[in-house]
């Protein structure tokens, strides 16, 4: 079918990291054996005890200060001997930036502020005002307000009544997924001021590029163009002109603005096992931009921030010191970050996940490798022992939910692999050789751990005591 491509990444590119049997990649990729990656201070190793030609990806970089050192072959069974790939250690990953990877529209940059403060400013003269008034006028007050309750009741459930009619006039679906969500601010519009946002990363990251020439950025350049060839079906990716920047940095991290600009760092490369899951990054990154992520939640934090503004004036009116009033004012910004805010957060991670993967499965990826990026993730964090933070504290899902939601996802995506026409997965299923590499990981480890011990009481001097 036309609007299926199969998988051809073939180039220049060194460093070649592959699974399954020669006749599998023969058919994937072409005569030969291509390159995937190119990263400094990599190596190809052969496992010489088997016939079937299956490779290991090994890094001998170091990467952190006595961290654990393992391996994660892409074979189809386990070596006789591992040998030591320094995994590398990433305390937090997220697929976009700390800052958005989208502007918000200026005049909100700019109004917001006034916002708070106006709303800051009313609640105070309120209760000032009230606090003024003598008794005699507040029992007047009082009255006045018992006799016009309705006419009070009226005004408040109109104001209510014009903030639900905005919100469902604004309702617009998701291009894909169908999802209904409010979208306020004009798409021509966000794309022009996201224009401003990638001159600021390109100044940025002026000095960090990678050139055209780098074997690096031919590959990301070969994998976005063919998940955006493989999806030109959908009108969203086909409209958009898919610009590639690489640059040298350490994080890892990959984003895509809204006008089509992909940056991604070299650290993600680093991280990364295969070509499958670069493409399964890149694809959740490239359906945040289809469907319009950061539009939607600049709209919908605008529009709760706008709401806050009425218990913001109520808090400082109600409160009878300026301290309450912000501690009050903290509570309430905390309770909408972590009931509105994070969830949704989270939901558009979970959709960008399941579209990515669909992106990938029409490109003919192994959509099975994205599950294992995840349990790569989360098994870094364990290996350096980095706390772990319920879920609900963070704008994306947990390494160990995010890769268990992918599983349930992977099904599906590979029924779309087949009406697509690709190449039959003939190779090792990668999230077993990875539970299978782990579960020689603890038993290598507990060995270790037996011998440390045996060590350190071999260790320990022996006092003698004279006998009586």
């Amino acid at each position: 079918r036309d609007r299926c491509r199969r998988l051809d990444l073939s180039g220049n590119a060194r460093n070649c990291s592959m699974t399954g049997s020669p006749d599998y990649y023969r058919n994937f990729l072409g005569k030969g054996q291509r390159c995937l990656l190119s990263v400094p201070k990599t190596e190809v190793w052969k496992n010489a005890h088997h016939s079937s030609g299956r490779f290991c990806f090994q890094s001998s970089q170091s990467l952190g200060e006595k961290i654990t050192s393992f391996q994660i072959c892409s074979v189809g069974l386990l070596p006789s001997h591992f040998s030591a790939w320094n995994i590398q250690i990433v305390r937090f990953f997220h697929t976009s930036p700390s800052l958005q990877a989208a502007p918000v529209p200026l005049f909100w940059i700019i109004v917001k502020p006034a916002q708070k403060l106006f709303a800051i400013i009313l609640g105070r003269s309120i209760r000032n005002w009230w606090k003024a008034l003598p008794p005699n006028k507040r029992e007047l007050f009082k009255e006045s307000a018992r006799k016009n309750k309705w006419k009070i009741l009226l005004g408040v459930s109109s104001l209510g009544v014009l903030f639900v009619v905005f919100y469902f006039t604004h309702l617009e679906e998701t291009p894909i997924t169908r999802r209904a969500r409010l979208l306020v601010f004009g798409k021509e519009h966000f794309r022009q001021l996201s224009q401003m946002e990638y001159d600021m990363w390109m100044e940025e990251f002026k000095s960090r590029m990678l050139p055209e020439t780098d074997a690096r950025y031919q590959v990301v350049k070969r994998v976005v163009g063919h998940l955006s060839e493989s999806n030109k079906d959908i009108p969203q990716v086909s409209a958009l002109n898919w610009v590639i920047h690489v640059v040298d940095e350490p994080g890892v991290n990959a984003f895509v603005l809204p006008n089509g600009q992909v940056f991604v760092f070299t650290g993600l490369l680093n991280a990364v096992s295969d070509i499958h899951q670069l493409s399964f990054i890149l694809g959740h990154e490239i359906a945040h931009a289809v469907l319009e992520h950061a539009a939607e939640k600049a709209s919908m934090v605008h529009f709760l921030d706008f709401l806050s503004l009425i218990f913001l004036t109520m808090i400082w009116a109600i409160c009878p010191r300026d301290s309450l009033a912000v501690v009050g004012q903290w509570i309430q910004s905390k309770l909408k970050e972590f009931m509105f805010d994070r969830p949704y957060s989270r939901t558009l991670e979970a959709e960008a996940d399941k579209v990515g993967l669909q992106f990938a499965a029409k490109a003919c990826v192994d959509v099975r490798a994205s599950s294992v990026f995840w349990q790569q993730m989360e098994l870094a964090e364990t290996i350096q022992r980095q706390p772990k933070l319920p879920e609900w504290l963070s704008t994306h899902p947990s390494h160990e939910n995010r890769a268990e939601h992918l599983d349930r996802l992977i099904p599906e995506a590979l029924k779309i692999r087949e009406r697509c026409n690709c190449p039959s997965l003939s190779g090792p299923d990668p999230r077993l050789i990875f539970k299978l590499n782990m579960q020689h990981l603890l038993e290598s480890s507990k060995v270790q751990e037996t011998q440390n011990s045996a060590k350190q009481d071999l260790s320990q001097p022996k006092l003698d005591f004279p006998h009586t």
